[in-house]
């Protein structure tokens, strides 16, 4: 068995300490080298294990990708200028003294993810037996197609942070730097266009999901319930490049993965929450809706820096829902997801991160990042501007009727406005609504409408280009930081910075 040499590199709150070296930087200060070996997939697993706590760092998916994602649309806001969110709901930020910390994480997960694609395959089975032989090949196919997943997940978020819309431009403008190998910091890459980093995207998630197992098929071989929780499986693979599909105006691949991917996890055990499930599902953990979660315990958390501390009204109160989106949830009161935020001294909260099952409350609580509810509404956005409205009416009324029994979409003719006004019931404080915006086209507008039991809400100063815009206005995309651009000659900033 081929013994293989790496190095580990260290999670992202060491690599944030070293702000002023470049993202590849290994000095002794930000990184550790060690003479380490992977022998066995349990070794590979480690690693993966690893990079999951990476991404449930508060610079990532445990906090700063779901709000970065809201406040600068027109749904959820900063509750004062002096909030962490505050820049980014602002678009306060210029090529000096842009965030590293996007940039910085999403990369360190790509560096990890390729010491486990590059030399997986190098393991081989070494007993005799043929059911040992298969459920090794499971095994091993299920750590690659995380690996490939997760790779893809962190491409994908650098290309839309730093990239603008595909359909802006077909996917002209510069978006991420490819990086398939464990490089050091001697490689300067350049950036690759949004175009590049998407094909890029498709063909690891492509490659994914037929080795990612389903639960059923994991079967039971030791590293069962190892697998199955907390991690990236086939239908979040699925969701994900469902969602890409979409992104990119591929609406046949959008509907078809869409299609296949409900169609499997329902036969998987997956399933929409009902109506009367809604509001307690949020905080219990492993649902029959999520397919991929951010797993906090009260030992190994973002605590207070997470989302759901961010969000409460009993936390840090970083974020509140606009007088505008909360004038649009009242329009029906009666669907369970106006039930979603609370309001508190004159403000809106979101209330989707209580705490998993009674314990630890906001600070603790677990993320959902791909739910079957996504795939739904993939199905419908892309049914819709295929002109299939038999299917956008099919997909976007279970959403519909799940929020109110009583409404439907029956006997309409489905547009794109209605179902984006369901992405918005549906997703609030995930992190979407800015990009499921400008992606199609459409402009952000934030105003302020007078409702007496949010009184205190009102926008905070802004410059006019963050009043009003859409994805012309250039700091729809971050800068890329200083320290990246100073360290490589190669790095282009983006324009207008």
């Amino acid at each position: 068995m081929k013994r293989i040499k790496y190095i580990l590199i260290i999670v992202v709150a060491g690599l944030i300490n070293g702000c002023g070296n470049d993202w590849l930087d290994l000095d002794p200060s930000t990184s550790i080298k060690t003479e380490g070996s992977l022998n066995t997939l349990s070794d590979f697993e480690f690693t993966l294990n690893g990079i999951y706590s990476t991404m449930q760092s508060y610079y990532y998916y445990g906090a700063r990708m779901q709000y970065y994602g809201d406040v600068t649309g027109d749904d959820v806001q900063a509750y004062s200028a002096t909030k962490r969110c505050a820049d980014y709901y602002q678009f306060g930020f210029n090529k000096d003294n842009a965030p590293s910390t996007f940039w910085r994480t999403c990369y360190d997960i790509i560096q990890n993810t390729n010491i486990v694609i590059n030399n997986i395959d190098d393991i081989v089975y070494e007993g005799e037996d043929e059911e040992g032989k298969t459920l090794f090949a499971v095994y091993r196919d299920d750590l690659k197609g995380q690996a490939l997943a997760i790779r893809a997940l962190a491409l994908f978020d650098i290309t839309r942070l730093y990239g603008y819309p595909y359909l802006k431009d077909n996917g002209a403008s510069l978006g991420g730097a490819i990086v398939e190998e464990v490089v050091d910091i001697t490689y300067k890459p350049k950036r690759s266009t949004v175009a590049q980093c998407y094909e890029k995207i498709i063909g690891y998630l492509t490659t994914a999901v037929p080795l990612l197992a389903t639960e059923k098929e994991k079967g039971d071989g030791d590293w069962l319930a190892k697998s199955i929780k907390g991690k990236m499986n086939k239908w979040s693979a699925m969701t994900l490049l469902s969602r890409v599909y979409l992104y990119k105006g591929d609406y046949t691949n959008a509907l078809k993965m869409a299609e296949e991917a409900i169609k499997g996890a329902e036969k998987d055990g997956y399933r929409l929450w009902t109506n009367a499930e809604y509001v307690d599902a949020w905080s219990k953990d492993f649902t029959s809706e999520v397919f991929f979660e951010i797993v906090n315990l009260l030992t190994d958390s973002p605590g207070k820096e997470s989302i759901g501390y961010l969000c409460s009204s009993s936390g840090y109160k970083d974020m509140i829902l606009t007088s505008s989106f909360v004038d649009f949830l009242q329009r029906d009161k009666n669907d369970v997801r106006y039930k979603m935020f609370k309001i508190s001294s004159k403000r809106a909260y979101i209330q989707k991160y209580p705490g998993q099952n009674g314990d630890g409350g906001p600070a603790d609580a677990n993320v959902p990042l791909f739910r079957i509810s996504e795939l739904y509404l993939n199905a419908a956005e892309a049914a819709v501007k295929l002109q299939n409205n038999d299917k956008a009416v099919f997909y976007l009324d279970k959403i519909v009727r799940r929020g109110n029994p009583v409404n439907t979409v029956e006997g309409t003719t489905v547009t794109l406005d209605r179902v984006l006004e369901e992405r918005r019931k549906e997703f609030f404080g995930e992190g979407h609504r800015m990009f499921d915006v400008l992606r199609n086209g459409g402009t952000i507008i934030r105003k302020n409408v007078s409702i007496s039991a949010i009184s205190s809400t009102k926008h905070l100063s802004l410059q006019d280009y963050a009043k009003e815009f859409d994805w012309n206005m250039y700091k729809v995309v971050l800068p890329i930081p200083k320290a990246e651009i100073d360290a490589n000659p190669n790095m282009e900033q983006n324009p207008e910075y």
